[in-house]
């Protein structure tokens, strides 16, 4: 599939979660075997070759396009959760949100400073979510950061955030 055929895939939903919002909906592409497996080849083919040997995926959307990039790429797969998800010792940071405080975590033995990492997410909308994640990993020395989303909402201007030293890539832009 082309890349906009995969932004054809994906159904708008108006007025979710809120009025004015207008919610994409990735469901209706992963449910799509042969939108899934082709968007998996376009996120991998963004980093072929850059020596990446983790992805970490952020909870729960993150998952399932970090699973398959990090598949595709043949590096392993770090899950970044919410907290008391993980059971051994973790290193932990709290970001603002909209309403209020939110906190992620990831194991403490997770990323080494000899790794090349890609934070994924499934949308990149106001982007502080991944910023907490980026400083987190960022704390833990690797040699490189990538930051990757499978949708951008440009207007939310979501970029802003993040930090100017690393790679932002999103395969479909609205």
């Amino acid at each position: 599939m082309t890349i906009e055929e995969l932004k054809e895939s994906i159904r708008c939903v108006p007025d979710f979660p809120s009025k004015g919002i207008m919610f994409r909906d990735l469901t209706t592409l992963i449910k799509n075997g042969e939108a899934l497996k082709d968007m998996g080849k376009l996120l991998a083919d963004l980093y072929k070759g850059k020596g990446v040997t983790k992805v970490v995926g952020i909870e729960s959307r993150g998952f399932i396009g970090g699973s398959i990039l990090a598949y595709e790429l043949g590096c392993g797969f770090v899950p970044a959760r919410k907290p008391g998800k993980l059971p051994a010792v973790t290193i932990k940071k709290a970001y603002a949100k909209e309403y209020g405080v939110d906190t992620i975590e990831l194991h403490s033995d997770a990323i080494s400073s000899d790794d090349v990492v890609v934070l994924h997410d499934d949308l990149l909308a106001t982007g502080g979510t991944m910023r907490a994640c980026y400083e987190l990993v960022k704390s833990m020395n690797p040699k490189k950061i990538y930051i990757n989303f499978i949708v951008e909402l440009e207007a939310l201007n979501g970029r802003a955030v993040l930090p100017d030293d690393c790679e932002v890539t999103s395969l479909l832009k609205f």
